[in-house]
């Protein structure tokens, strides 16, 4: 794990604000450590970003992908194996069970792929009763407390690790559901980046996006969507970022 100081920050989303397009980016004054709280949005939840603080004159990234249901993005799969990026891959139970060749692939490439917990059933971490960007809530302690210990229980059995880090579905949280997680044992998740929207955006988009990240910047993406063509703007984003000199690392090595 790398030496250095983590810079950490939780936001209060207004109006479900999230980082897209290319070149959005938190302001640099919030890498200096400061915890900030914008006005509670409509939705009154929790996205949680964070920012590997600089190390040297070395410009670096996390590459992190949720692997939520369905099947996996061979073509982003792929890329990171051929072109030896890390990255840092969350995973559902639900992925797990249906996708054993892609969990063969990165149990080849354990030096390349860090699997952290995604959760149970892929609901979103918020122990309120609600909808979450159109998936039911897991709406309760003890339900968030089960789809947490699920997930954790699912990357054991399947990779023989014990995951340090937590991602709910949809990334948002309410205060309380975020100190149950932490009470658990787990890091939670953040980003500082979109990269594809939820695996809604087109491919030039997703590629300008990924593109622009700056050292530093921890991005999400999703590697569970083949027909979507974010994927395939994923990578042209990546290997761009490669070929300007960019270092990827996991979110244990970056923090």
């Amino acid at each position: 794990m790398s030496v250095i100081a983590v810079v950490e920050h939780r936001v209060l989303i207004w109006s479900r604000l999230r980082i897209i397009g290319a070149g959005m980016r938190i302001l640099p004054a919030l890498f200096l450590g400061l915890l900030l709280a914008s006005p509670a949005s409509a939705t009154g939840l929790i996205e949680y970003h964070m920012h590997m603080a600089p190390e040297g004159g070395a410009r670096r990234v996390a590459l992190t992908f949720d692997a939520c249901t369905g099947k996996v993005d061979e073509r982003i799969l792929n890329a990171l194996v051929e072109n030896n990026i890390k990255a840092t891959i969350f995973v559902t139970a639900r992925w797990l069970k249906r996708n054993p060749a892609a969990v063969a692939t990165l149990k080849a490439h354990a030096s390349l792929f860090e699997i952290e917990n995604h959760g149970a059933q892929h609901l979103p971490a918020v122990d309120e009763p609600r909808d979450v960007f159109g998936l039911r809530a897991a709406g309760s302690a003890d339900a968030v407390r089960s789809e947490v210990s699920g997930g954790a229980a699912a990357v054991k059995a399947a990779f023989g690790t014990q995951p340090k880090w937590f991602r709910g579905a949809a990334a948002e949280y309410t205060g309380s559901s975020m100190a149950l997680i932490k009470g658990m044992g787990f890091r939670l998740g953040g980003f500082s980046i979109t990269g594809d929207g939820g695996a809604t955006w087109t491919a030039a988009h997703a590629e300008r996006a990924v593109s622009a990240a700056k050292n530093g910047n921890v991005i999400i993406a999703h590697i569970n969507q083949p027909a979507k063509p974010a994927g395939e703007g994923v990578v042209k984003g990546i290997l761009k970022l490669k070929a300007d000199g960019f270092s990827f690392v996991t979110l244990n090595e970056g923090f």
